[in-house]
């Protein structure tokens, strides 16, 4: 191990901290997500089938300008 590896262990840590707080106050104002425009809902008598992918495609974006300025920092 070297001291790389530690830094990830820090920002992950740190990020998961930063969610939990995140959905722990703010969780009824979070509600639009998974329900954006965008995101494909079928629902049948006996079928139910959701893809969130708005959703998703913006959970992408921000995870990449994260690791984006991790790498940044790390340097």
């Amino acid at each position: 191990m070297d001291s790389t590896t530690g830094k990830i262990l820090i920002f992950v840590g740190i990020a998961l901290v930063f969610v939990g707080v995140l959905l722990y106050f703010f969780h009824d104002k979070l509600q639009f997500l998974g329900h954006l425009p965008g995101d494909i809902c079928i629902e049948r008598e006996n079928f139910r089938f959701y893809f969130p992918f708005t959703t998703m495609l913006l959970l992408s974006i921000l995870l990449n300008i994260l690791l984006k300025i991790f790498r940044y920092l790390t340097q």
